[in-house]
C-alpha cells in the first residue's frame, strides 16, 4: 500500500505540470508595442494618402449656388423595397471605377480617376465643371471601403470603413482585439495590387509596425491571425481528451486521500 502512495504523487505532479503548461504566457507573447520608448519621445511613421482604384464605388456629388445647374450632374437611381409596395426611392448614383480605373460621369463622359488621392480628383471634377457651373462644389467618397480580419479575433468578419484610411490597429480594435491565443509576432496582410497578390508579416509587439507597408490598410486587405502555440496544443487534444484527464486527475486524488485515511 505505501508503494503506491508514491506513484499517486507522481501522477498528481505530472498533472499538475502539464496543466500548468498549457496555462503559461508570458509578457512577450501578448503586449503589444514592448520597444516603444516610454519617454515620450515621438517618433514620424510613413505618410499615406489613399488613392482611387479599379473597383471602388464612388458617390460624387456637385452642388453650387445655382440648384438648376447642378441637377444634371447629380443622376439619381430608383431602388426598390419589397416593404414599400413596389414603391421606388431614389437614392444618389454611384460611379464604379473599372479595370482601367475609368468612371462615365454625366456631360463630363469618361474620366479616368484611378491613381488619384481625393484632393486630386475633387480638383479635376471641378475644374471640367466650370465650363458649366459657376463655383461648383464636388464632394467624393468611397461607399465600399472594406477589410477583413480573420483568425483568433473576438470577431472575426469583414468590416466596412466610413473613413478615408484605416490602420491595422484600428481594423484589430473594430474586431474585437486579438484573443490571448493569438501569435502577436506573425501577422499576415494579405492585399491585392495591380492584379498580384502580396503578403506582409508584422510584428504587432514591436514599434516596427508604425513603418510598415501595411500600417495603413486599402481596400479589400485581409489580416489573418494565427492561432499561438498554446491554442494548437489545446486543439490537438479537444474537450472530450481535456474531460478524460479531469476525471483522471479527480480519481487519483481521491484515491490518495483514501489510501492516506486508511493508513
Amino acid at each position: 500500500m505505501k508503494s503506491i502512495i508514491p506513484n499517486l504523487k507522481k501522477y498528481l505532479f505530472f498533472i499538475s505540470l502539464s496543466v500548468l503548461l498549457f496555462s503559461c504566457g508570458s509578457k512577450q507573447d501578448v503586449v503589444y508595442f514592448q520597444d516603444v520608448d516610454t519617454m515620450g519621445v515621438s517618433k514620424s511613421i510613413n505618410s499615406y494618402v489613399p488613392t482611387i482604384r479599379p473597383d471602388d464605388i464612388l458617390t460624387i456629388v456637385v452642388s453650387a449656388l445655382d440648384q438648376d445647374a447642378v441637377k444634371p450632374f447629380n443622376l439619381t437611381s430608383v431602388a426598390f423595397a419589397a416593404e414599400d409596395g413596389g414603391a421606388g426611392r431614389a437614392t444618389q448614383q454611384n460611379y464604379l471605377v473599372d479595370i482601367n480605373g475609368n468612371i462615365d460621369f454625366p456631360v463630363l463622359g469618361t474620366l479616368k480617376l484611378a491613381g488619384l488621392n481625393r484632393i486630386q480628383a475633387t480638383t479635376l471634377i471641378k475644374e471640367m465643371l466650370k465650363e458649366y457651373i459657376k463655383d461648383p462644389i464636388v464632394n467624393i467618397r468611397t461607399v465600399n471601403f472594406k477589410v477583413t480580419v480573420l483568425g483568433e479575433v473576438a470577431q472575426p468578419g469583414a468590416y466596412t470603413i466610413s473613413n478615408e484610411r484605416i490602420t491595422i490597429i484600428e481594423a484589430l480594435g473594430l474586431a474585437g482585439d486579438m484573443t490571448i491565443q493569438a501569435q502577436r509576432k506573425n501577422v499576415l496582410v494579405i492585399r491585392e495590387e495591380n492584379g498580384n497578390k502580396t503578403y506582409t508579416r508584422v510584428d504587432l509587439t514591436s514599434e516596427s509596425v508604425f513603418n510598415s507597408p501595411v500600417y495603413y490598410l486599402t481596400q479589400n486587405d485581409v489580416i489573418y491571425i494565427e492561432p499561438n502555440n498554446s491554442r494548437i496544443k489545446s486543439s490537438t487534444i479537444g474537450p472530450s481528451t481535456s474531460t478524460t484527464l479531469g476525471v483522471i486527475s479527480t480519481l487519483v486524488t481521491v484515491a490518495a486521500l483514501i489510501i492516506s485515511i486508511t493508513r
